[in-house]
């Protein structure tokens, strides 16, 4: 391994645990004593909703296994999808599933206009 994917590990290790710390703090507030009904649900909503990023937390979750899905598909050995199918799934699972299943508990909370 040469110096520059050895400085690329580094960023990313770095930065994963800026990301650690940053949904730690989320974490803190979820557990907040004075957290009520609502501002509960508004937090869930800052995850899911088109806030900075564009897309929620999320969706830039997704992102970014998409994006390590289709690297995988171009160096993966025979193009055979063992690695870039799982990927995808990820994400695919995180926009179907745990997305639809924060709206819903948002929801459950407080329902922000909902009919």
């Amino acid at each position: 391994m040469t110096s520059r994917p050895r400085t690329r590990l580094k960023r990313v290790r770095a930065s994963v645990g800026i990301a650690s710390l940053a949904l730690q703090q989320i974490e803190d507030d979820l557990r907040a004593d004075d957290v009520d009904r609502e501002e509960f649900a508004a937090i869930l909503r800052e995850l899911i909703e088109d806030t900075d990023p564009p897309g929620g937390f999320l969706a830039a979750v997704v992102q970014l296994l998409t994006a390590a899905a289709r690297r995988a598909e171009q160096i993966e050995p025979d193009r055979d999808g063992d690695a870039s199918c799982p990927l995808h799934e990820a994400a695919a699972l995180i926009t179907d599933d745990a997305g639809q299943r924060l709206i819903w508990s948002a929801r459950a909370l407080h329902p922000q206009g909902d009919s």
